[in-house]
């Protein structure tokens, strides 16, 4: 699978590409028809976070996640999954505000981003339910706890 890590924050508390690359693929099914699916995950800072939210969520200030699902043109098949956007300063604020481990929370952060480009969702508690299960059993396989194992943040 090809991973495309971009660097775009400041932060010094930033995962090595590497590891977020990993934790990408770590998400991604094993393609049937055998052709590799592409991704790109973009750590950015406070006002980028802010003006992708804004401009496509229409959310006020900067979110921990946002995940743009690309749609191939009519009658064509592309193996791209999507873009995934973390926002460095909003993930640090997260794990010292509920007290999570740093590296784990970033782990989750990036595994829930590209299970939305695969079209999980949560806006729905049994959808909700799904995706948290599928989250949860991926970190286990990376060597993470359960994120859900008390009261979750989604």
């Amino acid at each position: 699978m090809e991973v495309e890590v971009q660097i775009a924050s400041e932060a010094d508390d930033v995962p090595s590409s590497g590891e977020l690359a990993r934790w990408v693929r770590a998400a991604v099914p094993v393609a049937e028809d055998g052709a590799p699916p592409e991704c790109t995950l973009r750590v950015v800072g406070e006002s980028e976070g802010a003006a992708l939210n804004e401009r496509f969520r229409r959310g006020s200030g900067a979110t921990n996640v946002l995940a743009f699902p690309f749609e191939s043109p009519p009658g064509v098949s592309l193996p791209i999954l999507g873009d995934v956007v973390v926002c460095a300063p909003v993930v640090r604020r997260e794990a010292c505000d509920q007290r999570l481990e740093g590296r784990a929370h970033w782990a989750h952060l990036v595994v829930h981003g590209v299970l939305h480009l695969l079209g999980h969702d949560h806006r729905f508690e049994e959808e909700a339910e799904r995706m948290r299960a599928e989250e949860s059993r991926i970190l286990g396989t990376l060597g993470f706890e359960d994120p859900y194992r008390e009261e979750g943040t989604w």
